[in-house]
């Protein structure tokens, strides 16, 4: 009775350590899996920044050119409405007002925002 306990007790131990080992297999497997994904993605990265490298000239110019470009909005849209005034035919004047055309007295609303699709809500 004695020795069976002990070959059973040997069985057992024997079987933990193979599940162990398989459990501990598998995971090796998974981590170099891990490991070589991580390396390919530590080349792309590497390639992107250098890739990035050869364009940050060009953005550095396409930003200050928009700066520039921005600056020049409002300029450029105070020609354009005295363009438009010009060549729009003269309004008869609104009913009520005398014919003596006296503005209205609102402020009048900027199209700014509409032209670059920005729409206020109104609160």
């Amino acid at each position: 009775m004695h020795t069976v306990l002990v070959a059973l007790t040997a069985a057992d131990v024997f079987l933990l350590v193979a599940v162990l080992a398989s459990y501990l297999f598998g995971i090796g497997v998974l981590l170099s899996r891990i490991a070589d994904n991580l390396d390919h993605c530590l080349k792309s990265v590497q390639q992107i920044e250098r890739d990035g490298q050869v364009i940050i000239p060009g953005i550095e110019h396409i930003n200050r050119t928009g700066g520039i470009v921005a600056g020049a909005l409002p300029l450029l849209y105070g020609y354009s409405e005295r363009i438009a005034r010009k060549l729009a035919p003269a309004a008869p004047a609104p009913a009520g007002t005398g014919g003596n055309g006296t503005p209205a007295q609102v402020r009048r609303r900027s199209r700014l925002a509409e032209a670059v699709g920005f729409r206020p809500s109104n609160n």
